[in-house]
């Protein structure tokens, strides 16, 4: 049994995988819902442009590529392999939502999969992502939407969780540490 130093303390365990997936539709509703209000109500795709501030406008843009327009996909095979490499990569992150032992980790990785579904989806309905929100007017040159902010969001979130706790084992190894490395006791080594 090990025992904790004052100074150390149990990192805050996760919540039930219930939340995470609540999260991940949470995310996937509200990009989606933004997408169609946007393209159908405001109808963004005529009018291109709507200014609201001086530093915030809404933008139509469609995004060929992945995260800030890069590897765009102009080829019907290179938008399939787009769509490919978002479902492994959301599969693979939900994989390690579900075995994530911190609060923080499981939060992150539910934003980025909600993201990269979002996104996905528009891929396999239009050939590209519908960006809009654009903030050029404070100096950030992208346009984005709200499955971008998620997955950014949820990528600062996981490389500050990595941060963090750099002496932490991958979680994969933590569980397959051998039995006496995991019950033996604090105290002066046996003579």
């Amino acid at each position: 049994m090990t025992t904790l130093t004052p100074t150390q303390k149990l990192p805050a365990a996760a919540p039930a995988p219930m939340w995470g997936v609540l999260l991940i539709l949470v995310v996937i509703a509200l990009d989606q819902a933004s997408k169609y209000w946007v393209l159908n109500h405001l109808d963004l795709l005529t009018v291109g442009k709507i200014e609201i501030s001086s530093i915030f406008d809404l933008t139509m843009v469609w995004n060929y590529g992945v995260s800030f327009g890069a590897l765009k996909a102009h080829a019907d095979w290179q938008r399939w392999g787009l769509v490919a490499m978002s479902g492994v990569i959301a599969t693979v992150f939900a994989f390690w939502l579900f075995k994530a032992q911190r609060r923080q980790t499981f939060w992150a990785l539910a934003l980025v999969i909600g993201g990269a579904i979002g996104n996905l989806i528009d891929r396999v309905r239009f050939g590209a992502v519908a960006d809009f929100l654009d903030f050029s007017g404070f100096f950030f040159p992208w346009v984005f939407n709200v499955a971008d902010a998620a997955i950014t969001i949820g990528a600062i979130l996981l490389a500050i969780d990595m941060l963090m706790n750099p002496d932490d084992a991958p979680q994969s190894q933590q569980n397959s540490g051998s039995k006496n490395e995991s019950t033996r006791e604090a105290g002066p080594p046996a003579a």
